[in-house]
């Protein structure tokens, strides 16, 4: 048993209060069914994306890959640069509310499915019942004396965590510098000190948060679990117990007919409470420590099975929908209610933007400064120059070939500068002198504009600039 010891606070009569309980330590049982199988599909899909993605190729480089290092962002066919941040902010913005949509149709169903936290803890979960056992046989170890057994198994289970943990943060670092480097380089030892810092914390927080923390991190250190409930109505599908049905509970024999007993189906084995990774009870009703994964349906409906009762003591589905008696139709129908409509709608309009976005985004960008250094200048045949700085980024993967013609006033010529070459996935700065007879402005500002071609015409830009006059 995990032992904390409370803080006691001495009150003005002499008697003392805790500030908080000793918590006892999470055994959950395993357990098998219809979640059970949609969890672990969750695990299997997240960890295939996220161990899988940095070792696909992508023509001659990774497909996936946040070089900080040159500040360029590669996803498949897409090359992004610091520029390009709206992107990332239509995506989180995504993301976020497709949370809100998930959690206004079935509450915490991103919690229970595939959450990092979740994921992590089922695999770590998995390892400890491989080596020690389920839940009676690790009880048992851990309140045993000391052994070689003991120790044995302890040491097994966290050299297999440590061992999955660095691999974790190895593969976390392969987002960022190229994962078959980073490996040849780790394998030599000759990784760069940043980069065994990140894998070892990464690899260090999955340790602790998937190994030791678990329920606490979900019951303390996530802030969705205490904002959930401004997303919840009494039309959202969550885990619930049917107390109408199951009360009052009690155990009897398998022989005796329900009607005999008068008793509701739930027999108090509480095994709803031993498969629960957060310890909660859910015949408590609905809590805030809930993450909404459905072990607890799972191993009631096995129960309910062994019994010949009807299955769905335990089950998703709507606080109104249980105080009505609607049926699966019934409940749907005010599932989608207008606030997901208006979230999918909302939600489908971005992904679209945003799609349509990256379509039309030009795979050139250009931006044009004046030489803060010559404001202007005059050239040995009298015409009045001024110096431009262009810094051209070639956000694709072929080496652009760029013309780079002026406009906006009688006699504005390109005397330097006229053709540059940007390789691929690079930007560069080219210098550019524009020059115009000396008298064929006044004195002042005046706007000019650069237009930038290739030659199949796949790029063309037009930037604005100023050509100064001096008084």
């Amino acid at each position: 048993m995990r032992k904390v010891i409370p803080i006691a606070e001495q009150s003005t009569d002499g008697s003392s209060s805790y500030l908080y309980a000793s918590m006892p330590k999470i055994y959950p049982r395993a357990v098998h069914g219809v979640f059970a199988r949609w969890r672990w599909l969750g695990v299997f899909l997240t960890q295939l994306v996220f161990y899988g993605l940095p070792w696909l190729e992508w023509g001659q480089r990774q497909a996936v890959l946040f070089d900080l290092q040159t500040r360029r962002f590669y996803i498949f066919g897409l090359v992004l640069y610091p520029q390009d941040f709206i992107y990332l902010t239509a995506m989180l913005i995504i993301a976020a509310l497709s949370l809100f949509l998930f959690t206004a149709v079935a509450g915490r169903l991103w919690c229970g499915y595939a959450c990092p936290q979740t994921v992590y803890s089922e695999i770590f979960m998995w390892i400890e019942r491989k080596v020690e056992g389920d839940r009676g046989a690790r009880m048992h170890l851990d309140e045993s004396d000391f052994s070689l057994e003991k120790l044995v198994k302890k040491t097994y289970k966290h050299i297999l965590w440590l061992g999955f943990s660095v691999w974790t943060g190895f593969t976390f670092v392969g987002y960022f510098t190229p994962i078959h480097s980073l490996g040849m380089a780790f394998l030599e030892t000759h990784m760069g000190s940043w980069e065994v810092f990140w894998v070892f914390f990464y690899g260090f927080a999955t340790y602790g948060n998937a190994g030791f923390m678990r329920e606490q991190v979900c019951k303390y250190m996530c802030p969705y679990a205490r904002f959930q409930s401004a997303m919840f109505d009494h039309d959202t599908l969550i885990v619930t117990y049917d107390s109408e049905r199951g009360e009052p509970r009690g155990a009897r024999s398998r022989q005796v007919a329900i009607s005999e007993t008068g008793l509701g189906s739930c027999v108090d084995c509480s095994l709803c409470v031993q498969v629960c990774p957060t310890g909660i009870d859910i015949r408590n009703g609905l809590q805030y420590e809930c993450i909404g994964c459905g072990a607890c349906a799972d191993v009631c409906d096995g129960v309910m099975d062994k019994m010949g009762y009807d299955k769905g003591l335990v089950r998703y589905t709507t606080q109104n929908a249980l105080l009505n008696h609607w049926d699966s139709s019934a409940m749907l129908k005010r599932v989608f209610r207008p606030r997901v409509w208006v979230y999918t709608g909302i939600l489908w309009t971005l992904i679209i933007a945003l799609g349509l976005s990256l379509w039309m985004r030009t795979p050139m960008k250009v931006d044009v400064l004046r030489d803060r250094g010559t404001l202007a200048r005059m050239t040995q045949d009298g015409h009045l120059e001024n110096v431009f700085r262009l810094q051209i980024m070639n956000a694709t993967e072929i080496s652009q070939l760029l013309q780079i013609e002026v406009r906006g006033a009688p006699g504005l010529t390109l005397t330097a500068g006229a053709t540059v070459e940007v390789l691929p996935a690079q930007s560069r700065w080219a210098v550019v002198d524009v020059s115009l007879p000396y008298d064929a402005l006044p004195a002042g500002s005046h706007k000019i504009w650069f237009d930038i071609r290739n030659a199949d015409g796949t790029v063309n830009i037009t930037e604005a600039s100023v050509f100064v006059v001096p008084r």
